[in-house]
C-alpha cells in the first residue's frame, strides 16, 4: 500500500511506501481515480487507515483533500477503483449510521434551536450519544436554547460538530474543522 502525500502544485498523488496500518481497516482506498472532466483529482491513489488511527490530510487548494473526503462519505463516485469505508460500500455505512461527518461547507437551519437540531439528529440515528454528552464535548452548555441564526461562526461550528457525533458513530470526519472557529 501507499499513503497519500501532497504533490507539490498538484493533486493528491501516491508516495513512497509505508508499513501498513495495523488492526481492522476503517477505510481502503484502491487504485482510487477522480476527474472532473479533464481536470485529475486523485491519482491511482491506494490507502489504508486502520480502526483508531487519527489521520490528516494536508495540502494546498485543489490538491484533493475534499474530493477524498467525499469519496469516503460516498458523496462522490470514483472514477476508478475501490472505495471500502469499515469494510463496506461508503453509503452504506453512512445509511447505517456508522459514519459521522461535519462537512466544510454545510449551513444550519434558521429558526431553529440549537438542541432541537441535536434532538432532531439524535432520532434520526441508531444509537444515538445522550444529549447532555454531545453538549459537553461540543462545548454548547449555554447554547442550547439559542436560535441558530443568532450563533457566531465559531458556535455554528460547534453545533456542526455536535451534529456530526451526535449518532455516536463509528467513524468521524472532520472537513476544515477549525475554519471560524472563535
Amino acid at each position: 500500500m501507499m499513503t497519500p502525500t501532497i504533490a507539490p502544485a498538484g493533486p493528491l498523488a501516491t508516495a513512497a511506501p509505508h508499513q501498513p496500518a495495523a488492526g481492522p481497516t476503517a477505510v481502503a482506498f484502491a487504485g482510487v481515480t477522480r476527474r472532473y472532466g479533464e481536470t485529475v483529482a486523485l491519482d491511482s491513489v491506494d490507502l489504508r487507515i486502520a480502526a483508531g488511527e487519527t489521520v490528516a490530510l494536508l495540502g494546498p487548494n485543489g490538491a484533493g483533500k475534499s474530493t477524498a473526503i467525499g469519496l469516503m462519505l460516498g458523496l462522490l463516485d470514483p472514477t476508478a477503483g475501490s472505495v471500502e469505508v469499515l469494510g463496506q460500500a461508503p453509503r452504506d455505512a453512512v445509511r447505517g449510521g456508522r459514519i459521522g461527518a461535519m462537512l466544510q461547507e454545510s449551513g444550519l437551519p434558521i429558526l431553529a434551536r440549537v438542541g432541537e437540531l441535536i434532538e432532531l439528529v439524535r432520532h434520526l440515528s441508531p444509537r444515538p450519544m445522550p444529549a447532555d454528552e454531545i453538549a459537553r464535548r461540543a462545548g454548547l452548555a449555554g447554547l442550547l436554547d439559542r436560535r441558530t441564526e443568532t450563533l457566531s461562526s465559531g458556535e455554528a461550528q460547534r453545533v456542526r460538530f455536535a451534529l456530526a457525533i451526535a449518532g455516536d458513530p463509528d467513524l468521524l470526519f472532520l472537513d476544515e474543522p477549525t475554519v471560524a472557529m472563535d
